[in-house]
């Protein structure tokens, strides 16, 4: 039986990340980080100078770079990305690649070049896939769509706790700011933005623990008639 195509959407903090990998791991499907793919673009770009408004530079760099996932390490370990073969997965984590990654994500000849390598990724299905426009353009077609949701308030402190376990020295004020900005331009943005697609399967995150969000999404994609492997 073909594995499902899941596509999970939702704003920053929602916890989409960090479910989308532990439910794949549960499942025994493939997971498709594809934010990492534009936070790749955006690390690049700063890399070889090019500026994060220059639409047309910044999608010819996205059609031109190697993107490949490996498997990841462990079940909540996040799958590693090799950009043009090298492993840049904790790299295109920093603070200021976040805010990259909003910007580049928002020109329509990135998202071009990036949606023949994300449906390329999921086209035989088994596949978990996270980010802000999945059930609605990358892959309207999904077989199990989920729009997680979470107030502003809890997803500013799993922002905040995520940045200091890593090292970063930030305010939380200013993370909560930040990401009440990230909402309204990734919300207001002309090309594919942040909603939750017409037959999504809303999910609140706010009062939920990770295994909570995890174990409804399990029951999501075995609803829709879909096991793990």
């Amino acid at each position: 039986m073909r594995g499902a195509v899941v596509a999970i959407d939702g704003p920053a903090g929602a916890g989409k990340s960090t479910a989308a990998r532990r439910l794949a791991h549960r499942l025994g499907y493939v997971l498709i980080d594809t934010g990492a793919l534009y936070r790749a673009v955006a690390l690049v770009a700063k890399e070889r100078g090019i500026d994060w408004d220059d639409a047309e530079a910044l999608g010819q760099l996205a059609r031109t770079i190697e993107l490949r996932f490996s498997p990841a390490p462990s079940e909540g370990g996040r799958p590693p990305l090799l950009v043009d073969g090298a492993d840049r997965s904790d790299a295109i984590r920093a603070p200021d690649i976040s805010e990259g990654a909003s910007r580049v994500s928002a020109h329509p000849p990135v998202r071009a070049a990036l949606l023949g390598v994300q449906r390329a990724m999921g086209a035989q299905g088994g596949c978990v896939l996270e980010g802000r426009d999945i059930g609605t353009v990358v892959f309207p077609d999904a077989d199990v769509k989920v729009f997680l949701t979470a107030s502003l308030d809890a997803r500013a402190d799993r922002r905040f706790e995520e940045l200091v376990d890593a090292g970063a020295e930030v305010d939380r004020d200013s993370v909560m700011v930040e990401m009440a900005r990230r909402d309204a331009r990734d919300a207001g943005r002309d090309t594919a933005p942040l909603r939750p697609a017409a037959d999504a399967v809303p999910l609140d995150t706010t009062a939920l623990d990770l295994d909570g969000v995890v174990e409804r999404l399990v029951e999501i994609v075995r609803e829709a008639g879909f096991s793990a492997r």
